[in-house]
C-alpha cells in the first residue's frame, strides 16, 4: 500500500478543526490540533509533509506558528487559512513563515483539496530533487576526492581548501535557510570550484615571488579549464553554473562574464565570500597571513561591490563559530595523527 502524505491541521476551533479533518481524511493521514504550542511540539518528534493553520488563534497566530513551525521543519509545506486579506499580513506570512499559499474564508472544500494537492506535488519534486543530489554525491564522491587530493598534491597553497571553502559555503547556505537541494549543489560547487587549477602551468603555481599582471591573466583562465572539465557530465550541470560564476563582482567588475547582482546564481555568490576569506587567512609564500578580523574586514569594505551585502552580513554572523568548529576538527585531526 502507498503511503499517504501525513498533514498536520491546527484550529483552535474544534468545528473549524472537524470541517479541515472531515475534508482532508479521505485522502492523506491527518493529525490535528487546537492548540499551536501542542502542534510544535508534535513537530518535533513526526514529520508532516504538510500543515494547515487557521490564522487567529489566542495561544499566537497563524504568521506566528508558522513561522516557528518553519524553524523546525523548513521542508513542510505550510498554508494558512484566514478571512483577512490585508496585505501586510500576507506579506509576513509569506517572508517569515515562509507560506507556500493562503487559503480564504469561506473556502470551497474542492478547492482546498486542489490546494493541498498542489502543495504535496511541489513538496515532493523538492523531495526528489534532493534525493537526487544525495545520489550524485555519493555517485561521485570517489572521483571528487580523487580530485581534490591531485590539487592539493599540486600545489600546496591549496591543500584543504577546496574543502575549507565548501565548509564556510555550506554553513552560509543553511543559515540564509536556502533548500537542500540548492545546499547540496553548493556543497559539490564548492568542492570542484578551483578544479581548473590543474590546467594553470605549474611555474606560475610554484612562485615564490609575487605574482605578474601575465600570470594572473593565465589563472583567471582556470574557470574556463574548471567549465570544460566537467562540462560533459551531464547530471553536475547545475554545479557546473555555480563554479562559472563564483569569480564574478557584485557590481558586475568581474570575471570571466561581467555578471552582476542577482544575475549570478546565489550559490556562487556564497562561494566568492567563503572562497575570498579562505585565500586570505591562508599563508601564500609571497604573501603575508591575514589573520580573520583582518580578512573580515575586508570582505564587508567589500560588500556591495564584490560581494553581495546580504550574504556578507550572513557571513559576519556565522563566522566566529565556524572559526571555533574549523579548530576543533584540526585538533581532532591532529590528535589522531598522534595516535
Amino acid at each position: 500500500m502507498e503511503n499517504k502524505y501525513k498533514i498536520l491541521i491546527v484550529d483552535d476551533e474544534p468545528d473549524n478543526l472537524a470541517l479541515l479533518y472531515r475534508t482532508l481524511r479521505g485522502k492523506y493521514e491527518i493529525e490535528k490540533s487546537t492548540s499551536p504550542l501542542t502542534a510544535l511540539d508534535m513537530m518535533r518528534t513526526t514529520h508532516y509533509n504538510c500543515i494547515l493553520s487557521d490564522h487567529k488563534m489566542p495561544e499566537m497566530d497563524g504568521v506566528e506558528f508558522l513561522k516557528r513551525s518553519y524553524e523546525i521543519s523548513p521542508d513542510t509545506m505550510r498554508l494558512l487559512v484566514t478571512a483577512y486579506t490585508d496585505a501586510g499580513i500576507l506579506i509576513d506570512a509569506i517572508n517569515y513563515a515562509k507560506i507556500y499559499r493562503y487559503i480564504k474564508k469561506p473556502y470551497n472544500p474542492d478547492e482546498l483539496l486542489l490546494i493541498v494537492e498542489n502543495a504535496l506535488e511541489y513538496w515532493q519534486l523538492k523531495h526528489d530533487n534532493s534525493s537526487l543530489i544525495n545520489d550524485l554525491k555519493e555517485l561521485f564522491s570517489g572521483t571528487i576526492t580523487a580530485i581534490v587530493e591531485a590539487l592539493d598534491a599540486k600545489d600546496s597553497y591549496t591543500l584543504g581548501r577546496s574543502r575549507r571553502v565548501t565548509f564556510y559555503a555550506v554553513k552560509m547556505a543553511k543559515a540564509l535557510h536556502l533548500s537542500d537541494t540548492t545546499t547540496g549543489k553548493i556543497e559539490l560547487a564548492g568542492l570542484l570550484h578551483d578544479i581548473g587549477m590543474i590546467g594553470v602551468s605549474d611555474d606560475i603555481l610554484a612562485k615564490v615571488e609575487q605574482l605578474s599582471a601575465d600570470d594572473y591573466t593565465e589563472i583567471k583562465k582556470h574557470v574556463h579549464y574548471s567549465v570544460k572539465i566537467l562540462d560533459d557530465i551531464k547530471q553536475l550541470g547545475d554545479v557546473v553554473e555555480l563554479i562559472k560564476y563564483h569569480h564574478e563582482f557584485y557590481d558586475g567588475n568581474g570575471y570571466p562574464y561581467g555578471k552582476k547582482g542577482d544575475e549570478i546564481p546565489i550559490g556562487s555568490r556564497i562561494i566568492a565570500i567563503a572562497d575570498a576569506f579562505d585565500s586570505m587567512v591562508t599563508p601564500k609564500v609571497y604573501r603575508q597571513q591575514v589573520v580573520p578580523s583582518e580578512a573580515l574586514a575586508k570582505i564587508k569594505a567589500e560588500a556591495g561591490k564584490q560581494f553581495d551585502p546580504n550574504i556578507v552580513e550572513c557571513f559576519e554572523q556565522i563566522l566566529p563559530s565556524c572559526i571555533r568548529e574549523l579548530k576543533e576538527i584540526e585538533r581532532q585531526a591532529w590528535n589522531k595523527g598522534q595516535q
